[in-house]
């Protein structure tokens, strides 16, 4: 019998410049998703690459001074390396500055162009060269690029445009159809509420201001569009053409199961591109994920920031199982993750070290302490050892669950309670008491072979996700890989078996003193701007009538704490914020969307005023007022306390 094809994809990385943790989280991501995919019988086939044409990428290689293509082939070079260092098990590696890439790219353009879903005219609007995209001025938030807030320029050319409203509707049922078409839900309401509902604007397909992309063969002094040139890379990549030759790579993996995609493209993965497989009579992806952000403690990760971390350099530190666990284990399902050094260490001594590697070398030793080495199944059972194995067989069924859900996180942390269980198995059994007793020697036996069991049967759960750690585990167990369909039976392990002899550390405890005192040799604390310099940086305003003392008085100031926000759908300014405030909760609407996501604001501590007469603002009641600091510019940052405060403190 066949197996049942897979096909994953994750985006195509931007070769811009090397890619940080954030944007390695997604490659680790699809990676433990396709080994677990593998591992239940599918034949998998995992995609992914570089994003290589664009104006930034051809005005960073002028910065250089090397061509655009060299540039590319440097930075390419260098996300392959970070992708194969993290242990990735991708099948195709794709360029689109391969030639068969672009060859498709412009037969696409060329058929969608005949079809009449492509017309020629003039663009004139807001263009961020970052995002490569054009905005309307009514798009733009506070005259920023909606999406990533960075300035636009304006800009005014001859293109190329694509009718999105012809297929507008079509799409619009499909979403309704397939309720799992755009994962998570929330980012379904956001396509649907934001850009689809309102009516969709044609969209410019090609540039004439640079030149570093794939040319429009019958008009050359035009570039493709580059979102148009690499979400096509995943058909491309497994053999689709255009004229009907596709491969049978193609005819078997299309459509994909899964496009794993990070939320901030999620627009180009569930409008632009269904559009464009509509037009060439294909059939959409199964499902596209728009997983979170992998944010520093101090926000999203920018070199501008200086707040950048490496896969790399964590992988020097920590080994690259330990990064894997942490990036899929503390990333939640809906909302953004957080890494930091601190987290790091503390995740690696308890978990890793503790829950994990203290479990493996304490039955690997015992085993050799009391019986040579040797593993034997005596038989003599307790109710503890039915209660252990019972809980063991659960959590197959378990992890299954979440990972059908790409719930990976949970998945991971169901994996670890096996562990978890297995040392409060040690606890109860209380192998070195057993050893005392000669007349319970049979049983001491039977306790380290359901030991070495239970283990063996985490490790291969274990193997998605940390499929390095699995190895070495199995390998001083002395024990075969199973596959899932083996643990649904308990008592495998060949009884007889001997263990290692001398097992080894699998994740050693760090000092986090030490760890901070290195990472501050790799990044040394931004000099601080001379005083002079920030004596220059003032803000004059106009003052107002003076207060009396009684007037302040009126003014109730607490500290509130952020514990849910998010955006005002059709507002381009307003979050709604949840704010605990000592024992209660109210909500306060802020004009701050230009200069905060309602991701980061969610844990912060602010200053709220909160006597304020509650007031209706875009029709939602707002219970306070969260105080703000505007400078010269009218960026504006949250005012908060400087040490830490309960919320409810009073502000005097």
């Amino acid at each position: 019998m066949d197996k049942q094809k897979y096909y994953i994809t994750t985006a195509i990385a931007y070769t811009s410049g090397k890619p940080h943790i954030g944007n390695t989280y997604e490659v680790v991501l699809a990676d433990a998703i396709a080994r677990y995919k593998r591992q239940e019988g599918y034949d998998v086939f995992f995609q992914t690459g570089t994003d290589e044409h664009g104006q930034k990428i051809e005005l960073k290689a002028e910065e250089a001074g090397i061509t655009p293509k060299e540039f590319v082939d440097n930075v390419s070079g260098e996300i392959k390396r970070i992708w194969d260092l993290m242990n990735t098990s991708y099948d195709k590696f794709i360029r689109t500055t391969d030639a068969d890439h672009e060859k498709q790219v412009q037969k696409i353009f060329k058929k969608m162009y005949a079809k009449g879903d492509i017309y020629k005219g003039h663009y004139e609007g807001m263009y961020c060269t970052p995002c490569e995209s054009f905005f309307t001025e009514s798009q733009l938030v506070d005259g920023k690029c909606p999406d990533c807030g960075r300035p636009c320029v304006p800009a005014k050319e001859e293109a190329y445009f694509f009718k999105m409203s012809k297929y507008a509707d079509r799409l619009i049922e499909h979403i309704k159809t397939h309720p799992d078409f755009i994962q998570p839900e929330s980012r379904k309401n956001e396509m649907m509420n934001n850009f689809l509902l309102p009516g969709l604007q044609d969209l410019c397909v090609s540039r004439t201001s640079f030149k570093w992309g794939i040319p429009v063969d019958f008009d050359p002094k035009h570039v493709v569009y580059v979102w148009l040139d690499a979400l096509t890379n995943y058909i491309t990549g497994i053999g689709y053409d255009c004229d009907g030759e596709s491969s049978e790579q193609f005819n078997k993996l299309w459509p994909a199961d899964l496009h794993l995609i990070g939320k901030d493209i999620i627009r180009f993965h569930t409008i632009y591109w269904p559009i464009f497989l509509m037009s060439l009579d294909l059939p959409l992806p199964k499902q596209v994920f728009g997983h979170p952000w992998l944010l520093q403690g101090d926000g999203k990760m920018s070199k501008s920031k200086g707040n950048v971390i490496y896969a790399d350099e964590l992988v020097d530190f920590f080994g690259v199982d330990a990064v894997r666990y942490f990036v899929l284990h503390e990333m939640p399902f809906e909302n953004d993750g957080v890494i930091t050094w601190e987290l790091m260490v503390e995740r690696l001594n308890s978990e890793l070290a503790n829950t994990l590697g203290n479990l493996v070398n304490r039955t690997i030793s015992m085993s050799n302490k009391y019986f040579g080495g040797l593993v034997e199944n005596k038989g003599v059972v307790e109710p503890v050892d039915d209660d252990l194995k019972s809980f063991v067989l659960a959590v197959p069924g378990k992890v299954a669950e979440k990972m059908d859900k790409l719930r990976v996180a949970d998945a991971m942390t169901e994996v670890f309670t096996l562990f978890k269980r297995l040392n409060k198995y040690i606890d109860e059994t209380m192998p070195w008491a057993l050893a005392k007793d000669e007349a319970k020697q049979d049983r001491l036996a039977t306790v380290l072979y359901n030991l070495v069991e239970g283990i063996t049967m985490g490790a291969t759960l274990l193997e998605s996700f940390m499929p390095e750690t699995t190895e070495r585990i199995l390998a001083q167990l002395n024990a075969e890989k199973r596959t899932l369909e083996d643990l649904k039976t308990f008592g495998l392990y060949p009884s007889g078996n001997k263990v290692t002899e001398k097992p080894e550390i699998l994740f050693a405890r760090l000092d986090l003193k030490e760890v901070l005192a290195k990472v501050e040799e790799l990044h040394p604390k931004q000099e601080e701007p001379a005083a002079e310099a920030e004596e220059e940086n003032v803000v004059d305003i106009e003052a107002k009538p003076e207060i009396t003392f009684d007037d302040f008085e009126k003014l109730q100031f607490q500290v509130g704490e952020i514990i849910a926000c998010e955006e005002v759908k059709k507002s381009r300014k307003l979050l709604c914020s949840q704010v605990k405030i000592g024992s209660k909760v109210r909500q306060i609407v802020s004009g701050i969307k230009s200069d905060y996501s309602a991701e980061e604001m969610v844990g912060k501590k602010v200053m709220v005023v909160t006597n304020l007469k509650p007031a209706k603002l875009a029709g939602i009641l707002s219970e306070g007022m969260i105080l703000c600091a505007e400078d010269a510019e009218g960026k504006l940052s949250l005012m908060v306390p400087e040490k830490e405060m309960p919320a409810g403190a009073e502000i005097c």
